[in-house]
Order: structure tokens, then sequence, then C-alpha cells
């Protein structure tokens, strides 16, 4: 039983783990050669926004982009530690390599954006339109149209993150995740962080990217409802600038789970966790310990994580 509600929240990285703080981030990597746990600290960013920034419904959509940045860096920098990217030091990249660098990869970032609006955003629209071609009155039911496009849209994720947790490399990085969820649960419940403690917390964890994900898609049905446009590029317009709506919504439904327990933030809690049984696999001990390195450098002298 938790005894305290933090702000703390991780992720997980290529052999190691992030702890973002409310004023300090660390990412405690193991280098797979020497075993050694390496430490790296930041300012956490975003800690000195303006105060509109911060306002309920307006701070999500920066949060999140934050997150995804930040995130992506520190997934890039653990490569480095892990040792995992030795083989390429010292060599000079070749003239193959700078073209892809400079041309194929913002090339290859434009198609990856493509691909998942039209997996995501236009395919199950243009699902919904072939069934009910032959039913012009169902078609117009944007009711029906909005639920029908979110259960396709929930399925393909649920698809693409259990595709990505047969991979081996994935799976190890998933079990980091689960370390990430136990620390933060061993810290809330005040037991001292030790691996010991740690192992016998749950791996479900309310305050979740997995269930802010799952949340998103949830939202996103209902203010589909709201989008009475037939046409699918205008349709695809249209959810793309509501996409500041479904995200502050669903930061501010996955702070309350974090923030309190009870019947409404269970419910709430329920789909992100089911899932969080793919995305989180039980850690071993090295793994635990580097969620304790990390998590010792962001906890503040001055409860300033405590909701």
């Amino acid at each position: 039983m938790a005894t305290k509600k933090t702000s703390i929240g991780g992720q997980a990285l290529i052999e190691g783990i992030m702890m973002r703080g409310p004023k300090v981030t660390a990412m405690a990597v193991r280098n797979s050669k020497t075993k050694e746990i390496i430490l790296e600290e930041y300012a956490t960013k975003g800690a000195d926004r303006a105060k509109f920034f911060k306002l309920p419904f307006i701070r999500g959509i920066f949060n999140m982009f934050d997150s995804l940045s930040f995130g992506y860096k520190c997934l890039m920098r653990s490569a480095e530690l892990s040792g995992l990217e030795d083989d390429e030091e010292g060599k000079e990249p070749t003239k193959w390599d700078k073209i892809f660098e400079a041309v194929l990869m913002p090339v290859a970032t434009v198609l990856a954006v493509a691909l998942a609006l039209g997996l995501f955003v236009y395919l199950p629209m243009q699902i919904w339109k072939w069934i009910t071609a032959a039913a012009p009155n169902v078609q117009q039911n944007y009711y029906a149209r909005a639920a029908f496009e979110g259960v396709i849209r929930i399925i393909l994720f649920v698809g693409y993150v259990w595709a990505t947790s047969l991979m081996k490399d994935i799976r190890r990085t998933y079990q980091y995740h689960g370390a990430e969820h136990k620390t933060i649960f061993c810290y809330e419940a005040g037991l001292p962080l030790t691996v010991e403690n740690i192992r016998k917390q749950s791996r479900f964890h309310p305050r979740c990217g997995t269930s802010f994900m799952v949340l998103m898609l949830i939202v996103g049905i209902i203010v589909s409802m709201f989008i009475r446009v037939d046409n699918l590029l205008l349709r695809t317009a249209c959810k793309l600038i509501t996409f500041p709506i479904v995200v502050g919504v669903g930061y501010e439904l996955i702070k309350l789970a974090g923030r309190r327990d009870d019947v409404c933030t269970r419910i709430i809690s329920a789909p992100g966790k089911w899932l969080q049984r793919i995305t989180t696999r039980e850690p071993d001990d090295s793994m635990i310990e580097c969620a304790i390195a990390a998590m010792e450098k962001v906890i503040p002298n001055d409860d300033s994580d405590q909701w």
C-alpha cells in the first residue's frame, strides 16, 4: 500500500533506465563489457517553464514533446554508454554514411510519420467507408463511426506492441521498464530502495507511458464523435488539429490516476495496466540496481515531488 504519491517518472533505455524528478533527471546504464553502472545527470527539462505552459490541459502537449525529444536523446546516449556501439568507434564515416545521415535519415523520418498516419489515422477511416458502402445511413452514424475507428486503432496499437515484444532486445528493454515501475512503487511505499524490497513490488503502474497511449486512443474516440466530416483527407486534418485536445485530456487523466487510488482511477488505469503485461517484464537484480542508482539521484530533499 502506497504511503505517498510521487511525480517522479522514468523510461527504460538500452541496458539502463532514466528517472525524471522535479529538478534532476538521471540515467543509469550498465556497460555490457565492464558491467559497471554509468550515471549521468541533467537539469529536468521544463522545470523552469512559464506558468501558462503548466496550466491543466495545456501542459500535456508540451510535456509530451519534451518527454519524446529528451527520451530519444537518452535512448541514443544509452546505446553509447552500454558499449554496444564500440565496434564502430574509431572508424571514419564513409561517403555513404554521410549521405545517409544528411539525406536518407530525414527522408526515413518523414516516411515513418507518413506510415504512422496512414496506419493509425487514414486506414481505420477507409475500412469504415468500405464496410458501410452499401448502408449510407450507417455510414452517417458518427458515433458508431468514431467507436469503430477507435477500436481498429487500439487493435493496431496492441498488435504493434505485441509484435515488438517478440524481439529479444525489446524484451530486455521491457524488463528494464518493469524495474522502473517496481522502483517507483517501492519509493511510494516508503521502503528503503533495496533489491529485495523492489523485487516484491508490482510492475504495473497507473502512471505509465503505455497507459497514457491507451488513454489517448480512448479519448480520441470521444473527440472523433464531434468531427462531422466525411471526406477522408479533411477528416484526417481535423483529427490532427484536435490532437492537442486528446493529449491534454489524456495527460490530465494519467496524472489523476497517479495521484489518487479509488474506483474511478482504477477504471481509468485498467486498460493501460492490462497492456503493461506486454510492455513490462520481471527484471533481474542487475536491472533493479540500475533503477536504484537512477532513482536515488532524482529524489529531492524538499518533497517537491510529492502530490
